[in-house]
C-alpha cells in the first residue's frame, strides 16, 4: 500500500471513524480552528495534513456555491491533497517544520501565485499564471502553508463598499448576513476565513480593504507600517499606500502569519529598514496584562460625523469600558491639532493608478498578459462597475515624481505624520483607538445609505500600523463591528499586545451561525 493510500487511510479515521469498536478521539472541528489548535493535533496524530486539507476543501464545496453560496472563492488548488500529502511525509520522516506547517490559507486574487492565476478580479487577465509567487506568498509557503484557494475582490481593488468582480459573477457575501456586503477590497478573503474556508487569510489594504473587511466579518486584520512587509508580485493599486498582510480569526493567527511576512525585501526597496526595525518575534506580546497602565487615546476626528450609527457609538463605548476594566487609562476627545489646515495642504488629484499599473507589467514582460490600460479598456473584459475608474485612471498623467497634485499630496502625509506623533508623544499615549466603520454592512446593491469607512485617511496617510480587532455586534446582536487600535511607526508589537489583552477580555469572535458544520 502507498504512503498517500496509508496517510488517506489515517485522515479518515481521525476526522470520522464513526463505527470503530475501539475509543477514538474526537473528530476535529475545523470550524474556528485555530493555528495553535491544528497543529497540536498534527503533532499529536490526532490529524493529518491531508484531512485537515480535505476538510476545508468540504467547507468550501458545502457552502460557496451551494447552500448559503457565499461565493468567496474564485478557484482552489487542484494539488491542494497532494501537496498536503508531502507535508504529511515530511512530518513522518522527522524533518523540521516550518511555523506554519500545513496551515491552509485563503490568498486574495491579486496576488502572483506561480501555479494559479491571478486576476486581480479581472476577466482581462483571465488565465493568466505568473512565473513566479509574490513575496508575502513565497514566504508563508516555504513556513509550510497550503495555499488552498484565491479569493473573490473588488475588481482591481478599487471599490472599499462591495466585493464584485468580472472573473466571477455576483457579489461575496457576508457570512453573518446573507443580504449584506463584506466591504471593499479584500471582502472574498474575509468571507472565506470568517467562514472557515480556510486557518487564515492574505489580504491587500490600499486605504481600508484589509481592516473594513475584517471590521464587517468579526476577524483580525494588520495593516503594517510602510515598509514592515513587502507588495512584491501584488497588482498595484497605489503605490504609495498598498500594503500586504494577514486577516484572521483571531490575533494569535494574525500574528503567527506576521512573523513570518515582516521582513525586508530587496523586491520592494521601502522595505529596506524592515529587519532592522521589526521585533524579533511578534508573538512574544501575546500575553495578558498588556492594556494595564496604557494610555489610550480616543481619536474622535476618525469617526465622528453625523452618520455615526447609534448602535455601533453604543458597542464602541462598551468597548472602551472594557478596555479601562482592563487597566488602561482612556484619553476622550483627543484630536490632531490643526489637521483641516493640513488636509488643505494638498492641491489637485493624484491619480497614480495607470503609472503604477503599467509599472508593473512592464516589470513581467514578456509574461505580462496585457501591457496598458489602454489595452484592458478596449478588451471589454471588466465588470461596469469599474469602468468609470479605468477611464479615469487611462486619462491621468500623473507622474508621482513630477505631478503637482502628487507632490502636494505628499507633503499633506509628511505633515500628518508629524503631527500624528507629536499628539501621541504629548499625551504619552501608546495607542489611539476608533470604530473601524461607524455604520453596520450595507445591504448588498446599497451604495446610498452611510458606509461608514473611518480607514482611509489616518492609516494610509501617515503609513503608520493599525490592528483591527472584534468589538461586538449591532442590528439584534447580528452585524459584527470592530475597534481599530493605530499608532506610531514600527509599534507593531506595542499594538499586537494591546489588541490581544483586549481580545483576550471579551472574545467577541463566534462563528457565523449560517454555515455551522463540523466536517
Amino acid at each position: 500500500m502507498t504512503s498517500a493510500r496509508v496517510l488517506s487511510l489515517l485522515a479518515s479515521l481521525t476526522l470520522l471513524a464513526p463505527h470503530a469498536s475501539i475509543a477514538q478521539p474526537a473528530p476535529f472541528l475545523i470550524e474556528e480552528a485555530t493555528i495553535a489548535e491544528l497543529q497540536d493535533a498534527l503533532r499529536a496524530r490526532r490529524l493529518t495534513c491531508r484531512a485537515l486539507t480535505q476538510g476545508y476543501l468540504d467547507r468550501i464545496a458545502a457552502f460557496d456555491k451551494r447552500g448559503p453560496s457565499i461565493n468567496a472563492i474564485i478557484l482552489t488548488h487542484p494539488r491542494a491533497l497532494a501537496i498536503a500529502d508531502s507535508l504529511d511525509a515530511h512530518a513522518v520522516a522527522g524533518r523540521p517544520l516550518g511555523p506554519l506547517h500545513c496551515v491552509p490559507m485563503i490568498v486574495k486574487d491579486n496576488f502572483e501565485t506561480h501555479d494559479l492565476q491571478t486576476t486581480a478580479g479581472s476577466l482581462s487577465l483571465a488565465g493568466w499564471v505568473p512565473p513566479q509567487d509574490a513575496t508575502m506568498v513565497r514566504l508563508v509557503r516555504q513556513a509550510g502553508a497550503i495555499v488552498l484557494a484565491k479569493s473573490n475582490m473588488a475588481e482591481w481593488a478599487f471599490t472599499p463598499y462591495e466585493t464584485v468582480s468580472s472573473i466571477l459573477p455576483g457579489y461575496s457575501k457576508n457570512p453573518y448576513a446573507l443580504d449584506r456586503v463584506t466591504a471593499g477590497s479584500s471582502g472574498g478573503t474575509a468571507a472565506a476565513v470568517a467562514a472557515s474556508f480556510g486557518a487564515v487569510g492574505l489580504g491587500t489594504d490600499t486605504g481600508n480593504s484589509i481592516r473594513g473587511p475584517s471590521a464587517h466579518q468579526a476577524l483580525v486584520g494588520i495593516r503594517s507600517t510602510m515598509g514592515l512587509t513587502s507588495r512584491a508580485g501584488v497588482v498595484p493599486l497605489n503605490s504609495g499606500a498598498d500594503i500586504a498582510g494577514p486577516m484572521a480569526r483571531t490575533v494569535a493567527d494574525a500574528v503567527a502569519v506576521f512573523d513570518v511576512i515582516a521582513a525586508s525585501d530587496p523586491a520592494d526597496p521601502v522595505t529596506a529598514p524592515a529587519n532592522a526595525r521589526r521585533d524579533a518575534r511578534y508573538a512574544d506580546q501575546l500575553r495578558r496584562g498588556q492594556l494595564q497602565g496604557a494610555r489610550i487615546g480616543v481619536l474622535v476626528q476618525a469617526y465622528a460625523r453625523p452618520t455615526h450609527d447609534a448602535e455601533v457609538d453604543r458597542v464602541f463605548t462598551k468597548a472602551l469600558e472594557d478596555l479601562a476594566a482592563a487597566g488602561a487609562t482612556i484619553i476622550p476627545d483627543v484630536r490632531v491639532p490643526a489637521l483641516d489646515t493640513i488636509q488643505r495642504m494638498q492641491r489637485g488629484g493624484c491619480n497614480r493608478f495607470k503609472h503604477d499599473l503599467e509599472a508593473y507589467f512592464a516589470d513581467r514582460a514578456p509574461n505580462a498578459p496585457v501591457r496598458t490600460l489602454d489595452a484592458i479598456l478596449r478588451s471589454g473584459r471588466y465588470h461596469p462597475t469599474v469602468e468609470s475608474r479605468l477611464r479615469a485612471g487611462a486619462q491621468s498623467p500623473d507622474d508621482p515624481e513630477t505631478s503637482a497634485g502628487c507632490q502636494s499630496r505628499e507633503r499633506s502625509r509628511a505633515a500628518l505624520r508629524i503631527a500624528v506623533q507629536q499628539l501621541m508623544d504629548d499625551q504619552q499615549l501608546d495607542a489611539l483607538v476608533y470604530p473601524t466603520w461607524s455604520n453596520p454592512p450595507r445591504l448588498i446593491g446599497d451604495l446610498n445609505t452611510p458606509h461608514g469607512d473611518n480607514s482611509q485617511l489616518f492609516a494610509p496617510s501617515t503609513g503608520f500600523p493599525a490592528i483591527t480587532v472584534p468589538m461586538g455586534y449591532t442590528r439584534n446582536d447580528q452585524l459584527p463591528a470592530g475597534i481599530s487600535f493605530f499608532g506610531r511607526p514600527w509599534s507593531e508589537g506595542r499594538l499586537i499586545g494591546l489588541a490581544f489583552d483586549y481580545e483576550q477580555a471579551t472574545r467577541h469572535r463566534r462563528a457565523p451561525a449560517a454555515i455551522r458544520n463540523e466536517f
